[in-house]
C-alpha cells in the first residue's frame, strides 16, 4: 500500500470515529449527559469557593464570640470617631484664639505704626507691607492660604494679612506655640481615652457576657430543652427589656403556634387511628366468621360480605376524607372555579338525595334565582354532606329542606334545614372540629367519622364565604352557607 493511499485510510477512519462520536453524544440520555458534566460542574465549584474564601480572608474562618466581636464593633467605632474629635477639638481652638487676637488687633488700629516700628501686643505682632491685596474673594482667599502654609508653622507663627482701617495693609504674626503644644496635649488625651476604654471592654469581656447577653443566654438555653415532651416551655420575659423583650415574645408566640400545630396533628392522628381500627376489626371478625361457617351456611356467607361491603365502604369514605383534609393542610387543594346556576344545583341534590333516602322527603324553597363563580363539585358536595347530616339526626318521615335567597347584605345564601333533634348549645362551637361527634350522637351509634362538617368548612372558607348554624334542641337545625355575590358579567 502506497503512502498516499494510507493517509487516505487513516483520514476515512478518524472520519468514522468524529461521526460515531457525534452519534453517541447524540442518542445519549439526559442522566448520562448531567453525569458527564458533573464533574466539570464540581470542579467549577470547588474553584468559587477557594475564590471565595480568598476574597473574604482568613479571619472568616475564625469563630469569635459574640462579646468580643461586640467590643470590638465598639471600639471600631471610638477609632473612626476620633479623627473628627480632633477635627473638632482643632476647630474649637481656632475659635477661642480668634478671639484674643480680634481684641489686639482692634487695639492696634490707634497705634503709631510704621514699617520700621510694628506694633506689639501679646503673642501677636502687625508690622506694615508693600503686598498689595487681590480684591476678588477667591484670589484673596488663595494669597491668605499660601501665607498661611508657606512655612512660618514650623516656627510655632501663624502669619496672615489683615486690611487695617487706618494702616492699609498689614502682616500678622501670631505665637502659637505654646497653644499648639496644649492642643498636642489635648488630642494625646482624647487617644488615650479612647485606648483605655478600648482596653477596658476586651479585658472585661465576661463582664458585658454576663449583664447584656444573659437573656440571650436563657433563651438559648431554653430552647435547647425543649422537645416533643416539654413543648409548654417558654422564655420568662419579666427581666428582659426593650428588643431583647420583643425577641422573646416573638419565640413565645412561635412556640404557641407550633405546640398548637403538633397537639392538633397527634389528636388527628389518633382520631384517625381510631376511627379505623373499628372498621378494621369489623372486618377481620366476619372473615374469621366466614372461614369457619360461611363456606356452609349461605346466610352467614351473605351477611358477612354485606358487612364487609359496607365496613369497606366506611373506610374508603374515611380515607378519602383523610386525603382532602391532608391535601388542604398541604396548600394544595385546587379548585376548579365556574359560573353555574345554584337553583339548578339545588334541584339536582335533591332528586339524588330523595333516591338514596326513600324515608325522608326532600322539599325545594327558591326564593331568588341566581348564579355563583365556585367549584360546582365541591359546592355539591357541601350540600350533600348537609343533607346526609339532616338524614342522620331527623327520624324517618321527616322533610329536609334545600333552598337559596339573597341575604340583607347582597350576598348569596344556601340552606339546609332539617326537622331533627338539633344541636345542644354548647356542641355549636365545636361541630366543626375533626372528629368531633356530640354525646347524644355517639349513644345512638349514628354512623359517620365526624368529619363531614370540617370538611364543608373548609370548602365554604376557600371560596370567601361563611356557614352559619341555627339550632334548638327538638326543633331542628339550619346550616346557612354565604357567599360572595356573582358580579353582572363576570365569568
Amino acid at each position: 500500500m502506497s503512502k498516499k493511499n494510507r493517509k487516505e485510510k487513516q483520514a476515512v477512519q478518524k472520519e468514522k470515529a468524529a461521526r460515531n462520536q457525534a452519534e453517541e453524544k447524540a442518542v445519549r440520555n439526559p442522566a448520562e449527559e448531567k453525569t458527564a458534566q458533573k464533574p466539570a460542574e464540581e470542579k467549577e465549584l470547588k474553584l468559587a469557593n477557594r475564590l471565595s474564601g480568598r476574597m473574604h480572608g482568613g479571619m472568616s474562618k475564625i469563630r469569635l464570640s459574640l462579646t468580643f466581636r461586640i467590643a470590638a464593633h465598639y471600639c471600631l467605632q471610638l477609632v473612626r470617631s476620633f479623627i473628627p474629635s480632633a477635627i473638632l477639638v482643632l476647630v474649637l481652638f481656632a475659635g477661642g484664639l480668634s478671639i484674643p487676637v480680634s481684641r489686639r488687633l482692634n487695639k492696634m488700629e490707634t497705634a503709631a505704626i510704621t514699617a520700621e516700628n510694628p506694633a506689639v501686643d501679646g503673642i501677636v505682632t502687625g508690622e506694615l507691607t508693600e503686598t498689595i491685596p487681590e480684591q476678588r474673594f477667591f484670589p484673596r482667599f488663595g494669597q491668605q492660604v499660601s501665607r498661611i502654609f508657606s512655612g512660618s508653622l514650623n516656627d510655632g507663627k501663624l502669619q496672615f494679612f489683615y486690611s487695617s482701617r487706618n494702616h492699609g495693609e498689614m502682616l500678622v504674626t501670631v505665637q502659637i506655640g505654646d497653644i499648639l503644644v496644649l492642643a498636642g496635649f489635648v488630642l494625646l488625651g482624647l487617644l488615650g481615652t479612647d485606648l483605655f476604654r478600648m482596653i477596658y471592654f476586651f479585658r472585661h469581656e465576661n463582664r458585658l457576657n454576663k449583664r447584656v447577653l444573659a437573656p440571650i443566654r436563657d433563651i438559648a438555653g431554653m430552647a435547647a430543652t425543649l422537645s416533643e415532651n416539654n413543648l409548654s416551655n417558654r422564655i420568662n420575659i419579666a427581666g428582659t427589656k426593650n428588643e431583647l423583650k420583643d425577641l422573646a415574645s416573638v419565640i413565645n408566640t412561635m412556640l404557641d403556634r407550633i405546640e398548637r400545630s403538633y397537639n392538633s396533628q397527634k389528636q388527628f392522628v389518633s382520631d384517625a387511628s381510631h376511627e379505623l381500627r373499628t372498621p378494621i376489626a369489623v372486618i377481620r371478625g366476619y372473615t374469621d366468621m366466614l372461614k369457619r361457617w360461611g363456606k356452609d351456611d349461605p346466610e352467614v356467607l351473605d351477611e358477612g360480605i354485606a358487612a364487609i361491603s359496607q365496613e369497606t365502604e366506611s373506610m374508603k369514605e374515611l380515607v378519602e376524607s383523610l386525603l382532602f383534609l391532608a391535601r388542604h393542610d398541604k396548600k394544595t387543594l385546587m379548585m376548579e372555579k365556574s359560573v353555574f346556576d345554584v337553583p339548578e344545583l339545588l334541584q339536582e341534590v335533591q332528586k339524588e338525595e330523595a333516591i338514596i333516602h326513600e324515608e325522608h322527603q326532600f322539599d325545594l324553597q327558591i326564593a331568588d334565582s341566581f348564579t355563583l363563580n365556585a367549584d360546582r363539585n365541591m359546592i355539591k358536595q357541601v350540600l350533600r354532606i348537609l343533607s346526609d347530616n339532616a338524614v342522620k339526626y331527623s327520624g324517618a318521615g321527616t322533610t329536609v329542606t334545600l333552598g337559596c335567597r339573597k341575604g340583607g347584605d347582597g350576598r348569596a345564601e344556601l340552606l339546609v334545614s332539617d326537622q331533627g333533634s338539633g344541636i345542644k348549645a354548647e356542641d355549636i362551637s365545636k361541630i366543626f372540629e375533626r372528629f368531633y361527634r356530640s354525646e347524644s350522637a355517639r349513644k345512638t351509634e349514628t354512623s359517620g367519622h365526624g368529619l363531614g362538617l370540617s370538611i364543608a368548612r373548609i370548602i365554604v372558607v376557600a371560596h370567601e364565604g361563611k356557614i352559619k348554624v341555627r339550632s334548638k334542641e327538638g326543633a331542628g337545625t339550619t346550616f346557612i352557607l354565604s357567599f360572595p355575590a356573582q358580579q353582572p358579567g363576570a365569568a
